[in-house]
């Protein structure tokens, strides 16, 4: 191959090079939990819930030479949230269930997935292969789209980015109205808790 078509493949491969590495999400390894509580003048009656998420996939970029080019972009299966059932009466598991896959909350017939993606990533490194970072980025759920910024603290260890925070979210900036019982006495509150650590693994 000549120097001059030598030089043209290195200036065509330069955009691919800017991208940084590419990890996969590894939903086995990944964890996360939204919190949903509760309010109302008979919430002593009433549970709280916690919901895992139990599948999810996509892809993170992460480039160390300038970390405004990372980016990261998930993709839950709304199907797969489960209610994990702590503290709660066994048999109460299945309604929860079912109210929360249902029209009125997340209506996963019509909107299967939800989906955050990156649109700015700044930060800075504390120390090796860790990082302090403020992710903002779009969250799609149920047809509606919402801009949030995200606390972030990742790892890079090997081949594997852990990405680890915790963010609140109200149900009504999504067009969910929280489930109420009890005549309005006991209301599932608006704002989830949601906690997370993403792991995934370098692309080979």
């Amino acid at each position: 191959m000549t120097n001059t078509r030598l030089a043209v493949l290195w200036i065509a491969l330069l955009p691919l090079a800017a991208l940084g590495q590419t990890y996969a999400i590894d939903s086995d390894g990944s964890k996360v939990l939204i919190h949903v509580g509760k309010t109302g003048l008979g919430s002593f009656a009433g549970h709280e819930h916690d919901i895992a998420a139990r599948s999810l996939h996509g892809k993170v970029i992460v480039d160390r030479e300038d970390i405004s080019r990372s980016s990261v972009d998930v993709v839950f299966e709304a199907i797969a949230l489960k209610v994990a059932g702590k503290g709660e009466p066994p048999e109460d598991i299945p309604k929860v269930q079912s109210e929360m896959q249902g029209p009125k909350v997340l209506d996963v017939t019509r909107f299967p997935t939800i989906r955050f993606s990156s649109r700015s990533v700044g930060g800075s490194q504390v120390s090796p292969g860790v990082y302090d970072l403020r992710v903002t980025g779009e969250i799609s759920l149920r047809g509606r789209t919402r801009l949030i910024p995200l606390p972030v603290k990742v790892e890079i260890r090997g081949n594997t980015v852990t990405a680890r925070g915790k963010t609140t979210l109200k149900q009504t900036d999504f067009g969910i109205e929280p489930i109420s019982a009890g005549g309005g006495l006991v209301k599932v509150e608006d704002e989830l808790r949601l906690e997370f650590e993403i792991l995934a693994r370098a692309e080979r």
